[in-house]
């Protein structure tokens, strides 16, 4: 989801760790190539992610799925391990796309078939189609909804 400018605040910095470059930038913004994880702590396990490129920087709220998502075992292409430079999976720091629907944020969805896999040790990252997609879901709800709330009674 890209986030409109009014909508994240600006005053946050990403220290210099928090810096990677994505060399063929996300699907649809091949043109962005360099990537901060920004972050406040009363917001966690929420994630910025700003986009800087040849146009302005775009921002997508993002999650490391671990301990939020249960049984999520995305397994990577060997290619795509190969061109992060992946020596061990323990390497790699999983992101996921989280979609807000304003009107509606118990809606939130978070794309699971299609992370962000970025090298901790390289800071090289790429976003990946998984080899195990079809198991999961690009609009996988954040929010479990309880039976019967926010359904209509039937007549």
């Amino acid at each position: 989801m890209k986030v409109l400018p009014e909508l994240y605040p600006a005053d946050l910095e990403a220290p210099a760790s928090n810096a990677f470059t994505l060399p063929g930038g996300l699907i649809g913004f091949e043109d962005h190539r360099h990537a901060e994880l920004l972050y406040e702590p009363g917001n966690l396990p929420f994630l910025w992610l700003r986009l800087n490129g040849t146009a302005a920087p775009l921002h997508f709220v993002v999650i490391e799925p671990g301990g939020i998502i249960p049984g999520y075992e995305p397994e990577l292409f060997d290619e795509h391990a190969l061109d992060l430079g992946l020596r061990d999976a323990a390497e790699a720091m999983i992101l996921n796309i989280v979609t807000l629907r304003q009107a509606r944020p118990l809606e939130a969805t978070v794309n699971l078939v299609g992370p962000i896999v970025v090298n901790r040790r390289t800071r090289l990252a790429r976003q990946v189609v998984i080899s195990n997609y079809s198991r999961y879901s690009a609009h996988h709800p954040l929010v479990e909804k309880a039976q019967g709330v926010g359904s209509v009674p039937a007549r």
